[in-house]
This record gives C-alpha cells, structure tokens and sequence, in this order.
C-alpha cells in the first residue's frame, strides 16, 4: 500500500490531499490540468521536498515530519512527459545507466527489452528513434532501476494519436506483467479508462474519490457520471467467436456481449467501454430489435443531468454501468431505485 498525505502550498496553489493507492495494479490520477497531478508524482518521487508531507511505501516510511530519504535512494522508475533519454547514448547505454541504480534483482534489462519490444533498438540513439520507440526506450530505462513504483507523468502527451496507438499495447503489457504498483498521471479520459485499476480523481488540489475505476467512473455524485461522454468500464473473457456474422463473444458477469470484429484469443481478458448515451431502457424485453446485447438489469441509482437528463446507475448481476435518457423517458418507464429494466446496449467498444 503506499499511503500519501500531502499538503504542500506552492505560490497561490495548494495541494491537499490523502490517499492510499494499492500496491498492485495501473492506478491512474485523474483531471484537469493544473490540479496537482505532477506534484504529487514528484514529491512521491523526492525530486520535491515539502513540509507537511507523510509518505509510506510497503512498510516504509520515505518522508515525515523528521525523516526525508533522498531521490537516489528511492527505488524508484519515473517517465516524464518526454522521454529524456540521453542523446550522446544508445538505447541499450541509456538502459544500463539505469541498471546502475538497481540491486541486480526484479525487472532485468532482457525482461524490459522483451516487455517493449525495443531488441532492435539497441544499438541506435535517441535521434534515429521515432517519438514512440523513444517512449518505450525510456519506459524500459525506468525499469531496469527495478523501482519499487513506477510513475508515469503524461507518457502519451507529447504523442500524435498514431504513435500512441502505437505504444499503447505496450502500456497493455506492462498492466499485465508487471508486479509493482504503477502511478499513471493522465487527463485523457480514453487513457485512464484503458489501463487503469483504479482511479483517483483529484481536483484543484484535493483528491475528491478514489477507488476501484470501474466504481468511480459510475459514481453518480461525482462529475465523470454526468459528462457527454459519461462511460462505465466492464472487464469480460473472450467466450468464443461467431464465424458466420464475425462477433466475438465477451462473458462477464452479466451474460454475454457480441461485438462485431476479429477473433480473441479464448480466455483471454479483455475491457470494454460502454457509453452511458449508447445504452437505452425497456420494462419488457425487446426480441423485434437490431439491439444485440440485451441484459436484465435493476436501477441502483437516477439522478438529474441538466436540466432535461437523468443518469441511470444499473446493477447488471453485480456489474455497474450508465443509461442517460431524457426526463420524459425516466418518467414514462416510472424509473426508480430498485426498478427491474433492461438494459440495451446499442455499441460496445473492445479498448484492451
């Protein structure tokens, strides 16, 4: 568990904030810019000493009131928004300077080249790189530290979105394989909701919620709930595939989706987002439709989005997800807690 209490004022600014942050998994600090994101990496990182800082990382203490353990006795890996690889080495020198920080044990230099696919890499310098084999360079720096933490501040900003969907299923890679806890700064929204574990949402300086992400993306008293593109994640299994009208057949909890594209790997998990405008609602199941993901569901929460919407929390078998219809649609259906409906979900999008 890393336990961070922080109040640190900076010039007008002031973060304020208290969270633990589990010790496995992508949890990703979420929100506007100039909220406080990169502080806090940093200070978790030492490259910022403030007071009024307590900072604990798996037992131990990195900073109170009397203790401050310095940035180069930190295990650990940090990725800034550019890459930072220095221009004089090549790939595999910029990797080994980072070894040098490392006790010789976790991540070793073979298992990051092979996590980032970069063995062609090695022997060429940062120039001869694209932005994205560049990323991945540092990314593969970061962990030949073998950190206790990885921080990622914005890895993707500095991007076009086609060298990010080039990185992207590497970011895959690493939640998968890596076995210490990952800090993801990002306010991209597509980002957060592809690799992250959990989420904590921080707000001109203060932390407003934190949790498992698939809870605080649906969380109807938070402001993720009732944006235009409100969504919930839902993490499902490639079930099989349908040759004949090319679906792949994803099973959560639920039941099962049927999503138009190529086949998936059987068993092999995936992540789903679901647009809360994408799902519509019924008392009675629809068969004369072209809605093929059609799941019983029950209201666990409504609440009024402008002044015209209303945003529906459904329980699908013990899976959260978000309707938004219309007031006069809430009022036809007699939508309220507790309420049985069904919930159609007109698209469905595979994000991992």
């Amino acid at each position: 568990m890393i336990e961070a209490r922080f109040k640190i004022a900076k010039g007008g600014f002031v973060l304020d904030v208290s969270t633990n942050i589990p010790s496995n998994g992508v949890s990703a600090l979420f929100g506007p810019s100039g909220s406080g994101k990169t502080t806090f990496l940093r200070t978790v990182a030492g490259l910022e000493r403030h007071s009024g800082c307590y900072l604990k990382i798996d037992g131990e203490v990195w900073q109170d009131e009397t203790r401050f353990v310095p940035p180069h006795k930190r295990a650990v890996g940090y990725v800034f928004q550019e890459p930072c690889l220095f221009p004089h080495l090549s790939v595999e020198a910029n990797i080994a300077y980072g070894r040098r920080r490392s006790d010789g044990s976790g991540v070793s230099v073979d298992e990051a080249v092979d996590m980032l696919d970069i063995g062609d890499l090695l022997a060429r310098r940062p120039s001869q790189l694209s932005g994205g084999e560049q990323q991945r360079a540092a990314i593969a720096r970061a962990l030949a530290v073998n950190p206790r933490i990885l921080l990622m501040d914005e890895p993707l900003s500095s991007l076009d979105e086609e060298l990010k969907s080039e990185i992207l299923p590497f970011l895959d890679r690493l939640h998968e394989e890596l076995k210490i806890p990952v800090v993801y700064v990002s306010h991209s929204a597509d980002e957060v909701a592809r690799v992250a574990d959990n989420l904590v949402l921080i707000e001109k300086g203060t932390v407003v919620a934190d949790g498992p992400i698939a809870e605080v993306l649906t969380r109807l008293d938070l402001a993720p709930a009732h944006r235009d593109d409100a969504e919930a994640v839902i993490d499902a299994v490639a079930g099989g595939y349908d040759e004949e009208f090319g679906l792949a057949l994803l099973d959560f909890p639920g039941g099962r989706f049927s999503v138009p594209g190529p086949p998936i790997e059987l068993g092999r998990p995936v992540r789903l987002r679901l647009a809360a405008r994408d799902v519509s609602l019924t008392l009675e199941r629809q068969t004369d439709t072209s809605i093929l993901n059609i799941f019983p569901a029950r209201v666990a929460g409504i609440e009024g989005t402008g002044e015209f919407q209303m945003t529906v929390l459904l329980d699908i078998s013990g899976v959260r997800a978000l309707a938004r219809v219309t007031k006069r649609s809430a009022s036809a259906l007699g939508l309220s807690v507790g309420r049985d409906v069904f919930a159609q979900a007109k698209s469905v999008a595979v994000i991992s």
